[in-house]
């Protein structure tokens, strides 16, 4: 089993001027980008890095990312990216945890280097160029790994009191690669647009470094721009993207706004969440030689267990798509048991791609698990031709009066209300029904309304004890980097009981 700088190498030896990554401006052939990755492995061979050895990025998008990427696993070690956006505390308890033995920090984000033996702060100049990191040092020996090997711990935010450490080996990644090489049909013409943060499967694995593999090229945004994407899109000929759905909304929105020639941009995949179905359709107006693919995918299964195919994204509307080569899909009851086809419970997963557990917590891998079935946590069905669809996160069901009401079937009545830009529903602790449904609205810009019309509206699609009792205004709604919205927060926010 090979190590990734391999698949770069393999490129870089036939075709050395062919372009791999474009960041910031400048393009990065394949034979520089093998130069750069034994140059910065070079340097952790020097501070002791070797293979199993734990190395930590708290960074945003850059060149440099993928670079370092790749030269740790050029020496076997393992990845730990750390998502940028959290507090100091969970920061020092991912490093502790992990073990990580040092850790690269963009030097706006500097601050906690108390927590590792070893830091490396990466200047603007070195995020565009990691060799910055490795002047005058030599290359190191790439090392051996096997299918078994850690590549990377990658940790969620989830709902328990820390993150979680998700364990991705090297099976896991090229079992995931190769489906999505299949089912995407990624080659050398492959030009992806990188705007989700690199430390989440989004970003870096949907499809990602897939992307690498087949000899394509990665364009990298810093942070998320809807018009600066578009820019990219139309500037290089981009030809696909992966976005959460709140991105793709507003690419929808810039574009409309300001067109651009995005006529290479042959598909996007939204990940995160369903996506409502009217964005699907303002979609395929917008960018009209690209198709929208819903996709459905964990963490820990290093993302896109399902993907909707070509051609039946609108008789199949709704539903996340069937199956990749490597994954089977069951719907289990409380019980465990498999549930036919229509039958709605919780999504498990099998599979080459599926993790093999959390680091450091047995238990909680063993709660996760029935056997070799990952239990997801979400609810939906498979309909009899095998498209999943999902219907909502199980600990998000709201339980009023004793029924059981799905957060995503009032979210979807309110999105069909032309002012609403984005929405969450949320359960908040009620003294006489338990919970009551409570709405969060974002609107679209210039637009009003009133909670009463929201209300109404409800009202008028759904059984009366589903209405919110309640409607708040935001200007945004909290979302992990995947694009989840993150209830959790909305919850505590609004004085209902945390899960």
């Amino acid at each position: 089993m090979p190590n990734l700088s391999r698949l770069v190498r393999h490129h870089a030896l036939r075709e050395p001027d062919r372009a791999a990554l474009a960041y910031g401006g400048s393009v990065v052939s394949y034979g520089e980008l093998w130069r750069r990755i034994g140059g910065v492995a070079g340097m952790l061979r020097t501070r002791g890095i070797g293979k199993a050895d734990r190395v930590a990025l708290l960074m945003k998008n850059s060149a440099a990312f993928i670079e370092i990427a790749l030269a740790v696993s050029h020496l076997g070690a393992v990845l730990v990216p750390i998502n940028f956006r959290l507090a100091r505390d969970e920061v020092d308890f991912i490093l502790r945890d992990s073990g990580a033995v040092l850790l690269f920090c963009d030097v706006e984000l500097a601050g906690w280097q108390a927590a590792v033996p070893s830091l490396v702060i990466v200047t603007p100049e070195a995020q565009s160029d990691s060799s910055l990191l490795a002047t005058g040092l030599g290359d190191a020996a790439m090392a051996q790994v096997s299918e078994a090997d850690l590549m990377r711990i990658m940790y969620t935010s989830g709902t328990t009191a820390h993150p979680k450490g998700v364990m991705h080996t090297y099976r896991n990644f090229y079992a995931k690669s190769a489906d999505q090489i299949l089912e995407l049909g990624l080659s050398r013409a492959t030009r992806l647009l990188v705007v989700g943060p690199l430390y989440h499967v989004g970003a870096f694995d949907l499809p990602g470094l897939a992307v690498l593999w087949a000899g394509g090229m990665l364009a990298i945004q810093r942070d998320f721009d809807a018009s600066g994407a578009l820019d990219l899109i139309a500037e290089l000929g981009l030809t696909c993207a992966w976005t959460a759905p709140v991105m793709a909304a507003a690419l929808i929105d810039a574009q409309r706004e300001s067109p651009r020639d995005v006529a290479s941009l042959q598909w996007l995949i939204g990940g995160g969440e369903r996506t409502p179905e009217a964005r699907i359709h303002a979609f395929a107006e917008t960018f009209a030689n690209a198709r929208y693919i819903d996709a459905y995918g964990l963490t820990e299964t290093c993302g896109g267990d399902t993907l909707m195919e070509a051609g039946r994204e609108i008789d199949r509307i709704g539903s996340v798509g069937r199956a990749l080569p490597q994954v089977d899909i069951e719907i289990r009851d409380e019980a465990g048991r498999a549930l036919p086809a229509g039958e709605e419970g919780e999504v498990c997963i099998r599979g080459a791609k599926v993790t093999q557990g959390y680091w450091n917590a047995p238990d909680k891998t063993a709660a996760s698990f029935w056997g070799l079935w990952l239990r997801t946590g979400d609810a939906g069905y498979l309909d009899p031709e095998g498209f999943l669809f999902l219907t909502d996160r199980i600990k998000d069901l709201i339980i009023s009066g004793g029924e059981n009401i799905a957060s995503s079937e009032v979210e979807r009545v309110i999105q069909q209300l032309p002012q609403v830009l984005d929405c969450a529903v949320i359960g908040v602790a009620d003294a006489r029904w338990g919970e009551r449904p409570h709405g969060v609205v974002v609107l679209h810009p210039g637009q009003s309304l009133s909670e009463a019309a929201v209300r109404d509206h409800c009202r008028a699609h759904l059984a009366g004890f589903k209405v919110p009792d309640r409607v708040t205004f935001a200007e945004s709604l909290p979302r992990s980097a995947s694009g989840k919205v993150l209830k959790r927060e909305l919850r505590a926010a609004l004085g209902g009981e945390l899960p």
